[in-house]
């Protein structure tokens, strides 16, 4: 995939088709460590220990609908190309944890790509589930909780259009502020 947004975005979807509730995405970009780091974190309902061991199989996968899953083992090689990796923990009825990290200035890494895009396409297509998007940015942070809009919003859907423009305006502006 060109961007590591992407990559997020697919994870992330797994965790919406384990029936996460809530959903974690965290992004640290440190200059110092030379360090980039994607955490994705929900509370579905986990993998056993048996399938954890083949998950990042590019042929392991439980949709029935095609007989492959490259998500993982396609974020792994790009971790692995720049130097980093790609741990993932999970248990059964608990929920997965993705970590993925690169070296920063690999020439290799792909950008980051659209957060802005992929946070509203994940929040939009799933407006029930909460969310929380922090990413850093040598130490200066941006953070974004559904939780928090759906407090003030009150009845009003996070996927009415509208909302979904203001969410991915406040997005792009709070990732503006860090950089």
């Amino acid at each position: 995939m060109k961007e590591l947004s992407l990559h997020i975005l697919d994870i992330a979807k797994n965790s919406v088709k384990a029936k996460a509730s809530l959903i974690t995405i965290n992004i640290d970009e440190d200059e110092e460590k030379n360090l980039l780091t994607i955490e994705i974190i929900d509370n579905g309902c986990g993998m056993s220990e048996d399938f954890l061991k083949t998950v990042k199989d590019p042929f392991s996968t439980t949709r029935t609908t095609r007989k492959v899953g490259m998500g993982l083992s396609l974020f792994e090689a790009a971790a692995e190309q720049c130097g980093g990796e790609l741990k993932i923990e999970s248990e059964l009825g608990k929920g997965t944890r993705v970590e993925v990290t690169f070296e920063l200035n690999s020439i290799d890494r792909a950008p980051i790509g659209d957060m802005a895009g992929t946070m509203t396409t994940l929040i939009s297509g799933s407006p029930e589930i909460d969310f929380i998007y922090c990413h850093k940015i040598n130490g200066k942070e941006f953070a974004l909780k559904t939780e928090e809009i759906k407090t003030v919003l009150g009845d009003v859907p996070l996927d009415l259009p509208e909302v979904v423009m203001w969410i991915d305006g406040y997005i792009k502006e709070g990732l503006g502020e860090i950089q």
